[in-house]
């Protein structure tokens, strides 16, 4: 019987985790607005208006962050393949934080927790982020970079499955990087979806098709339920 567990090929960070740490690290510095604490009463509340933008936006960053950890871990590459492929990944880290902290944050939470919009009908005014007919380019930019980021991870299991030769991976080894790259071109295809949807609505009705990213939860745990199969 084969192994069923993954040996870490990886066991000391390189100079390729050691940038993108970095990386990561200054994404989510950039997701605290202000360092002062609040003085008021009314700074208070207006801060924590914002907590549940800043934690969605740091799962989703923790978890890209895992998975970029655990291919390292895994496969521990450090060839020129891999040193590209890696670049483009963190490319991407920044934009997410506006897309999710502020147009997520306006249209699906702040209603929620019976918070203004700050996204209004006509541009300028105080507090106006973005007017409704941003959702169209902006859910457009978000889905590029979604699909291109999962893309290139899906590229990244794909090299090492390619070299899974000179990796020495076992039966279960290969399965599970198999079932990576079909999670990974799952994720693509919600990218997708989110830009043709945005395309073909209303640039007033473009955030509507944010909700294919529920889709996003329903793929890892095909993932996770896979892993466990691959390991019998």
């Amino acid at each position: 019987m084969g192994k069923s567990q993954f040996e870490p090929r990886g066991q000391q960070m390189n100079r390729i985790e050691a940038v993108s740490d970095v990386v990561f690290g200054f994404a989510l510095t950039l997701l605290v607005v202000s360092l002062q604490p609040p003085h008021t009463y009314s700074d208070l509340i207006n801060v924590m208006s914002g907590f549940p933008a800043f934690a969605l936006t740091f799962a989703v960053l923790m978890a890209m962050w895992a998975r970029h950890y655990y291919f390292f871990r895994y496969y521990g590459l450090d060839d020129p393949a891999t040193i590209v492929l890696n670049t483009l990944v963190l490319f991407y880290v920044y934009p997410l934080k506006f897309f999710v902290s502020v147009f997520l944050a306006n249209v699906w939470l702040r209603p929620l927790i019976g918070g203004p919009m700050q996204i209004k009908d006509v541009p300028g005014g105080p507090g106006t982020l973005m007017v409704w007919g941003d959702q169209r380019g902006l859910v457009m930019i978000f889905g590029s970079g979604f699909a291109a980021i999962y893309l290139v991870f899906g590229a990244m299991y794909w090299h090492a499955y390619r070299m899974r030769e000179e990796l020495h991976l076992s039966a279960f080894e290969i399965a599970h990087t198999m079932t990576s790259i079909v999670s990974q071109i799952l994720n693509f295809g919600v990218g997708l979806l989110l830009l043709l949807g945005a395309y073909l609505l209303q640039p007033n009705q473009g955030g509507h098709v944010a909700y294919v990213l529920f889709l996003v939860p329903a793929i890892w745990l095909w993932r996770w339920s896979r892993r466990s199969h691959d390991s019998l």
